[in-house]
């Protein structure tokens, strides 16, 4: 009877959890494959992670890992589309299925990825950390000289909770003005309704690239927290996870090796080196773990390119961001990205 009720009370919690357990196996992949494109969540306007160019086309570093994805799935990088999203409506839109992956400047965090329904697969587009950015007006040169200033802050965030926590262990005080969306945070900054716009530092030299005249502005040398953003899916469905999780490390793995979207197709025809031959397909059947094709990598950098390269051509030094590597560099080149190997 115990053994009944145990097996009972698992069958229950299963048809309870449904959708963060068993029968979500690979259910998002089939829907992909079914539709023919992936439906990606990105932010509502953040230029280097996921903003619209002059033709109306959904470009960043973002962006990028979900067309990275559609290569591999599909080996079309251009079988991709874009629901834009502010922060309070991200989680709800994956978590309903309205989209099929979030890569969206979103921080990891264990509320996040163990009870929300939700998993984070690992791979990190982007180490950052919460800044403040203030106009050099204001006359101050670091954070603890911000005691009484009125700050800006985007709701539904953690920059609310790591400013209180910072504030508070400092013995400073704030009003804080909360928004919806980060443009209008950045908007209120000019406009002089608050002294400072607080959030992760990418994204304030990404708003600051917006205003009138970003150079009467300063990213104050402050790093308040961490924050690992990155791509997040349903929890439930593991064969989705890996695909996502995969396909991110492929790219460090490419940038690592030298493999870029100019040489990868020689490469894989005439490697010697036994790591790239697996990496490219041209040794072993490893796409076939994640039920992609055995080119798989070849089709990312080739389309899209590997992570050093988006980096570059979404927030390096040749873009009006200027962002530095810095702990986004490889392991290898005085930064924190590591990859596990394809193998």
């Amino acid at each position: 009877m115990k053994v009944l009720k145990s097996t009972l009370a698992i069958v229950c919690a299963a048809a309870v959890l449904g959708v963060s357990g068993f029968a979500q196996a690979g259910a998002t992949l089939d829907a992909v494959q079914k539709k023919g494109f992936v439906q990606c969540g990105v932010s509502d306007g953040l230029p280097g992670f996921s903003v619209p160019d002059a033709s109306g086309k959904i470009v960043g570093i973002d962006a990028d890992v979900c067309r990275a994805v559609a290569a591999a799935v599909f080996g079309d990088a251009t079988k991709v589309k874009f629901s834009q999203l502010n922060a309070k409506e991200r989680f709800t839109a994956l978590q309903s299925g309205e989209v099929d992956i979030l890569s969206r400047n979103t921080t990891m965090t264990s509320s996040r990825d163990a009870g929300m329904g939700l998993k984070f697969p690992g791979f990190i587009t982007y180490y950052d950390g919460i800044g403040f950015l203030v106009n050099n007006k204001l006359g101050v040169k670091s954070a603890k000289e911000l005691d009484g200033a009125t700050i800006c802050i985007q709701a539904g965030t953690t920059t609310e909770l790591n400013v209180s926590d910072y504030f508070r262990s400092n013995g400073l005080k704030y009003p804080p003005i909360t928004f919806d969306t980060s443009d209008e945070s950045a908007k209120s900054l000019e406009s002089g309704r608050c002294d400072v716009l607080t959030s992760d530092k990418s994204q304030l030299f990404a708003q600051r690239s917006k205003l009138a005249s970003p150079k009467d502005y300063v990213v104050l040398p402050e790093t308040i927290s961490k924050e690992p953003l990155g791509p997040v899916v349903r929890n439930g469905d593991d064969e989705w996870l890996a695909i996502v999780r995969w396909v991110g490390y492929a790219m460090l793995n490419a940038e690592e090796a030298g493999i870029t979207s100019k040489n990868v197709e020689a490469e894989a025809k005439s490697t010697k080196n036994p790591d790239v031959a697996r990496l490219l397909g041209a040794d072993g059947e490893y796409g076939k773990d994640l039920k992609v094709k055995k080119d798989w990598v070849v089709q990312i950098v080739k389309q899209v390119g590997n992570y050093g390269e988006v980096f570059e051509r979404n927030l390096g030094k040749s873009t009006p961001l200027e962002i530095d590597r810095g702990l986004n560099a490889l392991w290898n080149n005085g930064g924190i990205q590591y990859a596990p190997p394809v193998r």
